[in-house]
């Protein structure tokens, strides 16, 4: 009898300790964080990250409450939709609001690779309207970093005025009455004004359309199958994309790669390069920089998180959006993620931003080419 309790005592240790290795394991951290925060972050969350080539970590948790369910159905009525509760998979397709400047800063890129345009050209070559209000002096590059000089409204207020327009004509009118607040290149605003500006341009030089652009140039070369901007009158570059975790991830591949996908040159090196250079510097006034950003830098259609200390080169990069969802590379340790979410309340995004990308890190310096267990 006396052994049988002892049998039972070790078997229950073991189970124990077995239980408290898998707890530690890198998988198992990710997990225990999706379901810690999934709550937060709207009720469903999924998380991709890419290494070596391959998928190693694709997890979703999906756990709506009875109050997100109704929220998300009351939001639905009033635009005349039908709620979507379907759990998150990666190939869930959803508006992924400001992860859509990165899309849009890489199609720019695109002409500037080809020659057709130069980051040094100024907007009132092509908008004449910009030159008569004074702002035909705002370069490419001064749009796609957010340093216009224009004082634009919230971003909310303003993608609310852009899809209101009914051109792209009339929404380039609306920012040349918009008011200066600084000299170009000397004050840092985020907003959706510079890269309004710079889609117009686009559709100047081409003859076509924002989203037939980005179909030709960034989403067929890259199979992103289910990632387009919408069918509205006015094409919104700074936050009217919708895509997938599996679409999306293939645009970080090929910026992990350099400007590489399958084999196939969509951006030159040093158009990526040069995305990824802070262009926030001392001498830049910050007038408006979202709390999820922290103190993070920005370059073209993307933030700097983190940077060589003595180079200064930029070694993980992002472009988060207003529902939450969170892209990223990172450069040295060689992988990139994407998590997709839909929720508002940006209370401690930064943070969760931050948290997470360490507990991805950790993953990656314990495991190499093989799948995270």
């Amino acid at each position: 009898m006396q052994k049988t309790h002892y049998r039972w005592y070790f078997l229950i240790l073991f189970f124990m300790a077995s239980l408290q290795i898998q707890a530690q394991s890198p998988a198992g951290q990710l997990d225990d964080w999706l379901a810690a925060n999934v709550s937060k972050m709207g009720g469903r969350a999924i998380l991709l990250v890419y290494k070596d080539g391959k998928i190693i970590y694709n997890h979703a948790d999906n756990e709506l409450s009875r109050k997100q369910k109704w929220v998300s159905k009351f939001i639905a009525r009033r635009q005349g939709k039908t709620a979507n509760l379907d759990d998150f998979t990666a190939d869930t397709r959803l508006p992924i609001a400001s992860c859509s400047k990165w899309y849009s800063a890489a199609l720019v890129m695109r002409f500037v690779d080809e020659g057709s345009l130069q980051l040094s050209d100024t907007v009132g070559k092509f908008l004449p309207v910009l030159s008569r209000h004074g702002k035909g002096n705002i370069t490419i590059g001064q749009c796609l970093s957010h340093m216009t000089g224009i004082q634009s409204p919230p971003l909310k207020e303003n993608l609310k005025e852009m899809r209101e327009a009914n051109s792209m004509d009339d929404a380039i009118a609306e920012i040349a009455d918009m008011p200066m607040e600084g000299e170009p290149g000397k004050v840092f605003h985020y907003s959706n004004t510079g890269l309004q500006i710079a889609g117009a341009v686009l559709e100047k030089i081409s003859g076509k359309s924002f989203e037939t652009l980005f179909a030709e140039k960034i989403a067929w070369p890259l199979s992103m199958k289910h990632t387009d901007f919408g069918n509205g009158k006015v094409a919104l570059p700074a936050g009217g994309a919708y895509s997938t975790p599996n679409d999306y991830m293939n645009f970080l591949i090929m910026i992990l790669n350099k400007g590489e996908f399958n084999g196939k040159r969509i951006l030159s090196e040093k158009a990526v390069a040069d995305m990824q250079v802070n262009r926030i510097t001392p001498g830049v006034k910050i007038a408006y920089s979202p709390a999820e950003a922290g103190n993070f830098g920005y370059g073209y259609g993307e933030w700097v998180m983190e940077s060589s200390g003595t180079t200064h080169i930029s070694t993980a990069v992002t472009s988060p959006g207003l529902f939450g969802s969170f892209p990223w590379v990172d450069n040295e340790k060689k992988y990139c993620g994407f998590l997709m979410t839909f929720y508002l309340k940006n209370d401690g995004r930064n943070a969760r931003y931050l948290e997470l990308k360490k507990l991805v890190d950790k993953a990656i310096q314990s495991t190499t080419a093989e799948p995270i267990p």
